[in-house]
């Protein structure tokens, strides 16, 4: 269980910054210890709330207008909270039926959201943890101090109240939203590639060809990888002096009684090793955005295939999709992937992790969204402008070459659909792709 802590902890900082429990209730039981603080020092230290005008309290010492005050804010704001809930209900419904399912994990991680439910719920809590302390008996007493923070808070939910709908009314917005996950996955392209592509870097030979791979590690449960510990494995295969290939990427299913990973001289691993091997993988029912590029470019693609079915017909949201998957893929495209053979010490083989590249991605973004386009001619040339858009800041040329072939497919995949009048702008804008390309093919070669 040990092992496991470096996992839970990059867990529980993930839920911190996405859903709608743990920064929430932070905040909740923040203000909570507040207004039981602030009650218990106001009655223990004489003069406290002596600051406090008399305009507001004429008497401190009449617990029954605190009682009131108090009351009144926590049941007016746990009506509130009831129709914060209800807008936010509807919000998620809305976008899973119009967009995407899978956005509701951008909308779980909005900060405004989990602030505004921190901010109500805390608020109520904040009341009746200092209601108890306006008594009759033995002696009255009011927490006038601690009434006058109920009353600003009060006031702080009006005005939060008012910028939680505007803020949602901006929030379902289509352009909002798919901007809002390029964003999320841009940060996270930055946190996992950290090093600038450098075009032509050589392979090498790949080590695993030297090693046999008699044992394999099958998962013990079903689920996505959302996250894999490099580091772990690393440490563990040179604790046991074994080797290890790891068979799927993050972001990719595992059921449960497939094999996971192969060993070399896995006979040395005692059954300790293997579970801490596995633990290095954290598994879960849905993917996230921790290590995941994909899933951020399948979001955006969903939103975009919904936008151009024929029950739909939004071409104009499909053609936004595709300019936020460019912006993805420029930033991916200028950064380097994470090593996948990983030595310690150095020279000597120990992990192989794969990682999606390139071209995969590139597919993943665009090949859906083609091939739902073939007829729509706005969405075919928004395709062909987005790779030329990507050859234009990647001065590498394999990418470029995988560029051209992509822009051939889509005129080739047009050509069927439309009539040559409507081909010629993308036969057009296909040759500046080409010629761009061609330019840079050559530039190498010499």
């Amino acid at each position: 269980m040990d092992k496991r802590i470096p996992l839970v902890i990059r867990e529980v900082a993930y839920n911190l910054r996405g859903g709608f429990l743990v920064r929430p209730l932070i905040i909740t039981l923040t203000l909570g210890c507040l207004g039981a603080v602030l009650s218990y020092l106001e009655e223990l230290v004489p003069g406290f709330s002596d600051f406090v005008p008399k305009v507001l309290f004429p008497s401190h010492s009449d617990p029954q207008v605190a009682q009131v005050i108090l009351g009144g804010i926590a049941a007016s704001i746990m009506t509130v909270v009831s129709i914060v809930f209800a807008i936010l209900l509807m919000t998620l419904t809305l976008a899973s039926m119009q967009f995407s399912p899978r956005i509701i994990v951008s909308f779980s991680r909005d900060r405004v959201t989990q602030w505004t439910l921190g901010i109500f719920l805390g608020t109520f809590t904040y009341c009746m943890a200092a209601l108890p302390a306006a008594h009759s008996l033995p002696h009255p007493f009011a927490p006038v101090v601690t009434v006058l923070g109920a009353m600003l808070l009060a006031l702080v939910c009006v005005g939060w109240l008012l910028f939680f709908i505007h803020h949602i009314s901006r929030a379902i917005s289509v352009n909002h939203i798919v901007d809002r996950i390029a964003s999320e996955t841009e940060v996270m392209i930055d946190e996992v590639m950290r090093w600038p592509h450098r075009p032509g870097r050589p392979d090498g030979d790949d080590p695993r060809r030297g090693y046999p791979w008699e044992t394999t590690l099958t998962s013990q449960v079903s689920g996505y990888i959302r996250f894999l510990d490099t580091r772990r494995l690393v440490a563990v295969a040179k604790t046991y002096h074994v080797r290890v290939d790891v068979l799927r990427r993050v972001g990719h299913f595992v059921p449960a009684g497939v094999p996971l990973m192969k060993l070399s001289k896995g006979d040395r691993i005692p059954p300790e090793g293997s579970e801490e091997l596995r633990g290095a993988f954290d598994l879960g029912p849905t993917r996230t955005l921790q290590q995941d590029v994909e899933f951020g470019v399948l979001q955006i693609v969903d939103i975009a295939l919904k936008a151009i079915s024929p029950a739909v017909n939004d071409p104009t949201t499909a053609i936004g999709s595709v300019d936020q998957l460019s912006r993805i893929l420029i930033r991916f495209s200028s950064r380097d992937t994470p090593e996948s053979i990983l030595y310690d010490p150095p020279g000597v083989f120990r992990v192989h992790v794969p990682w999606i590249g390139f071209e995969r991605l590139l597919d993943s973004a665009f090949e859906q969204i083609r091939l739902y386009s073939r007829s729509d001619v706005a969405v075919s040339l928004r395709l062909l402008r987005a790779l030329t858009d990507i050859a234009v800041t990647t001065p590498d040329p394999l990418f470029h070459r995988i560029l051209g072939e992509r822009g051939r497919r889509i005129v080739d995949g047009c050509t069927g659909s439309l009539g040559e009048e409507e081909l010629k702008p993308l036969r057009a804008r296909a040759a500046v792709l080409e010629n761009l390309t061609a330019s840079s093919q050559a530039a190498n070669g010499a």
